[in-house]
């Protein structure tokens, strides 16, 4: 992989295959678990997938028949 520079900083492009079989998409977070002078290893980042499941645990029912009017909710 190359380094490029972008800004003030330096990144790397992931190769799709890899983004494929991690499944990671933009806004996915990698986490750096070990690192040598020959290697580096990364996670994927789970803190977006469970704030996500968070939410979906907290999710309230609406009652039968709830609409959403966006017309009625600006209205003064």
């Amino acid at each position: 992989m190359l380094i490029s520079k972008w800004g003030n900083s330096l990144g790397v492009r992931l190769p799709r295959a890899l983004v494929k079989d991690l499944g990671l998409e933009p806004g996915d977070e990698l986490e750096v678990v070990s690192a040598s002078e020959a290697r580096i290893v990364l996670a994927r980042h789970k803190r977006r997938a469970r704030a996500v499941e968070r939410m979906r645990a907290r999710a309230l029912r609406r009652p039968d028949g709830y609409r959403f009017d966006r017309e009625e909710t600006h209205t003064r």
